[in-house]
């Protein structure tokens, strides 16, 4: 049965009948939605939060934390620690010893199904038509332009950013306060059985389905199975708008309107009947009995079908021709991404400068608190967008949420925010952008994080240009969910107790340092590594306390490790004895030190005819404790070694036999490696190190269809000419032109990190997603690649490895290894790091 839409077809919205929200969303509420066995005296107990994650500052008395466990996760692990923060209430699967009797639990079967449970039962105090948008490209753009669109004359909740999944589609419903014209809300889905359950949550009266690619294929067992699955999404809709497909258009509910559109076929709901393209795209439409056009500032396809979405649903609910008109001129690229860029005067600037609202101005809080390098905090925020609440709520709430965040100044540009804030502590206020860049002063921003998140109209991007320290237009992007992904990747490889080591030597892999061991420190892996004492300090000095295990310890650096807090890799005689002469001059006990052994890799650690000097100097030593006992292999990348990785196997086992004999408690054994995690799971001992995996480069197939390509080095189109039959292209004539040419010269070269080897017609950059290959010599600054057959321009993107080419592609082409193309990549190629 379908859910009746709240407003008639070709109807203004504004003639919805709002009804009041009256839900007092209780904890016995709460118990009641998922079915739970409440222990506790607090089932009147309100919460003002809803939590997944045991590191958000937002955790507080008010807050109502589930405990989520997953394969590569477990919340029940941090409820003592969330205790003493001051949560008392819970929904868990079960109560662990350590917290008994110490705050108030709702026991579950599936602390993820009563999430979903919860909002189920809070969706449907809400009377306003839901729009619910899926397909695997464009689901968050046309969210974002509908949400634009319609804002003129109508009140929008949606869900924030990419919160499309089983848990941020739950948390987004739950997060929604007052009544609103529309919802909208995306669903994304990577498996079978998955819609069915995100349907029930949003419970959408109308559906929009965009673009089916390729994204997620292999949950599926073919495209169509894909598309069954998506569609489940719209169930119970009344009507559903798509581009014409007969196909698909058979698997939707019988009794639902199929409002299509399409470039072909006449008999769709809404025709377009012409498409001319120069720098802008103007459309012309047929819909019912009317005809007319239509500017939108993209000539890309994929832009152009997910404005024709819009258009489609705007014409159904009877928007006015001349603001559908005038609002898609308007139309914007959307910004997807939080990026942190290195700042002035030694700043972290955090970039979330196109939109601003309270539940994404929450998540920018969270991603502050994750990246910040200082401890100082600035925000510089804009006008916030009303939503549904009046201007006192929402301000009261984010007032709250600034104090949890214990941001140290904030500004605020625009008339709304500075009248709400003005009596917060440490504010500074600006009526408009203009003013505050008028009185802008360099030396004003020192060392510190600033979080940049302001409305479109405000035009926060000019505060972020002044703020970002100036490099050349080449950028490294480093895509921080990617290594997130790839983290749970190898972790899921893992028996829950082992321990995980993550390499951030090297800059980490030359993806960055300081920024990347953030990112692990709030996933809590046990150990960084990293090669020489100095990336230690630089992390230490960055704010990084998990512990820090240096690989290759110069004996001249002992005293600063000690100072640091960071532990030594031991693999002489020699180093062990000056290390313990330190300890005994600074009078130390227990200092943590990690044996390395040498079993067959030949480089660094102790051999068998070490163990008893070695042992001796252990026994009863009170200066040091053995903390771990390692060794590395020389070959678990390539299974025709199998043998001989199997006998460094038993070599370790047989030297950590001698060792534990003579220390007083069994020290933490690790012998694998990336490709070890994933072709010896069986050898995972207490702990395990991940290097060259979490930034997505694997040694074999198998192993890289598991990763997510973490780096991404894009450069521009600096200038293009034409040549002609003759002439000749770089040093020493290297490529002889044979016909008329038109190449592009990029700024990027050798000293950037991009090889020679690379040049000479082997390689190539992509514009424009086409190939561009690589002419002559590449110079020190720049290359020039052909882009006779590319319809490009200068200023245009260029990829110089990222999803094509890949760094695997690039090392197999020019006989070297990924590693050295990513740890190539110089210093002076600014890092960008961004969050969806």
């Amino acid at each position: 049965m379908n859910r009746s839409a709240e407003l008639p077809i070709s109807k203004p919205c504004a003639k919805i009948k709002k009804k009041k929200n009256n839900l007092n969303l209780s904890l016995s509420h709460i118990n009641t939605f998922c079915n739970g066995v409440l222990h506790g005296e607090s089932a009147s107990f309100l919460p003002q939060h809803i939590s997944i994650d045991s590191r958000s500052l937002q955790n507080g008395k008010d807050t109502l934390f589930f405990a989520l466990k997953g394969q590569n996760h477990d919340a029940h692990r941090y409820l003592e620690d969330l205790i003493s923060k001051g949560v008392c209430h819970f929904v868990v699967e079960h109560i662990p010893e350590i917290v008994k009797g110490k705050a108030t639990f709702i026991v579950v079967e599936n602390s993820l199904r009563a999430l979903q449970q919860v909002a189920i039962g809070y969706r449907k105090s809400f009377h306003f038509p839901f729009i619910g948008i899926t397909g695997s490209n464009g689901k968050t753009i046309v969210k974002e332009w509908l949400n634009f669109l319609l804002s003129p004359k109508h009140l929008i909740v949606r869900n924030p950013k990419s919160y499309n999944s089983q848990v941020g589609v739950p948390l987004s419903i739950l997060a929604m306060e007052g009544q609103y014209d529309f919802g909208i809300f995306e669903a994304g889905i990577s498996l079978t059985n998955e819609m069915a359950q995100l349907e029930s949550i949003i419970q959408p009266t109308y559906g929009i389905l965009t673009n089916i690619g390729s994204a997620h294929d292999e949950g599926f067992s073919n495209r169509d199975a894909k598309i069954a699955e998506k569609i489940k999404l719209f169930e119970h809709c009344s009507a559903v708008f798509l581009k014409k497909n007969d196909a698909v258009e058979a698997l939707l509910p019988i009794d639902c309107q199929k409002q299509t559109w399409s470039f072909e076929e006449e008999s769709a709901s809404l025709f377009v009947a012409q498409i001319k393209k120069e720098s802008t795209t103007k459309l012309t439409f047929k819909f019912r009995d009317l005809t007319f056009s239509a500017v939108l500032p993209f000539t890309d396809e994929h832009s152009i079908e997910n404005a024709i979405s819009c258009v489609n649903f705007m014409l159904f609910i009877g928007e006015e021709l001349a603001l559908i008109q005038n609002r898609l001129v308007e139309l914007y690229p959307v910004e997807l991404r939080l990026q942190t860029k290195k700042g002035i005067q030694n700043c972290v600037v955090i970039d979330d400068s196109y939109s601003v609202d309270y539940p994404s101005l929450k998540i920018a809080l969270d991603f502050l608190e994750q990246q910040k390098l200082h401890h100082k905090k600035t925000i510089i925020l804009s006008d916030i967008f009303l939503s549904g609440l009046s201007a006192e709520v929402l301000y009261n709430q984010v007032k709250q949420l600034l104090a949890r965040h214990k941001i140290d100044r904030i500004i605020t540009i625009g008339e709304t925010i500075a009248q709400h804030l003005k009596d917060v502590p440490n504010v500074i206020s600006f009526a408009n952008t203009q003013d505050f860049l008028q009185q802008f002063k360099v030396q004003s921003f020192q060392n510190e994080t600033i979080l940049v998140k302001g409305a479109r109209g405000f035009n926060f991007h000019e505060i972020v240009v002044v703020l970002e320290e100036k490099n050349h237009e080449t950028v490294l992007e480093i895509n921080l969910d990617a290594i997130s992904h790839n983290l749970n990747f190898y972790k899921s490889k893992l028996q829950p107790q082992t321990r995980i080591m993550v390499m951030v030597k090297a800059f980490g892999y030359g993806n960055g340092g300081y920024e990347i061991a953030k990112l692990l420190e709030h996933h809590k892996v046990d150990y960084l590594g990293v090669a020489f004492a100095d990336e230690g300090i630089e992390l230490r000095n960055a704010g990084i306390s998990t512990p820090i295990m240096v690989l290759n310890p110069e004996n001249s650096s002992f005293k600063a490790m000690i100072a640091y807090d960071l532990e030594p890799e031991i693999y002489s005689i020699h180093g062990l004895q000056a290390f313990l002469k330190i300890a005994q001059e600074q009078n130390i006990s227990h200092y943590p030190i990690h044996i390395k052994l040498d079993t067959g890799m030949h480089r660094l650690g102790f051999e068998s005819d070490a163990m008893r000097e070695l042992c001796a100097l252990l026994k009863n030593n009170n200066f040091v404790k053995v903390k771990s006992v390692f060794t590395h292999l020389a070959a678990s990348d390539d299974r025709n070694f199998e043998a001989f990785t199997q006998l460094q196997f038993q070599r370790f086992d047989a030297l950590f036999s001698e060792i534990e004999k003579v220390v007083p408690h069994p020290p933490i054994r690790h012998i694998l490696n990336t490709s070890g995690i994933f072709n010896y799971p069986e050898k995972q001992m207490e702990m395990v190190r991940l290097g060259i995996g979490l930034y997505g480069l694997a040694n074999s197939n198998v192993e890289q269809k598991g990763l997510e390509n973490v780096s991404t080095l894009r450069t521009i189109v600096s200038q293009i000419r034409t040549l002609e039959p003759g002439e000749s292209i770089g040093y020493s004539r290297r490529f002889m032109v044979q016909k008329t040419m038109r190449i592009a010269t990029l700024p990027i070269g050798y000293a950037d990190g991009i090889s020679r080897a690379w040049g000479n017609q082997k390689g190539y950059v992509t514009i424009q997603q086409q190939k561009a290959t690589i002419l002559g010599a590449i110079c020190m600054d720049m290359m020039m690649v052909d882009v006779t057959h590319i319809p490009c321009k200068e200023g245009d993107d260029v990829i110089v490895f990222g999803a094509t080419p890949t760094i695997t592609e690039m090392a197999a082409a020019m006989q070297t290894i990924s590693y050295e193309i990513v740890t190539g990549i110089s210093q002076r190629v600014k890092r960008v790091f961004y969050k969806n």
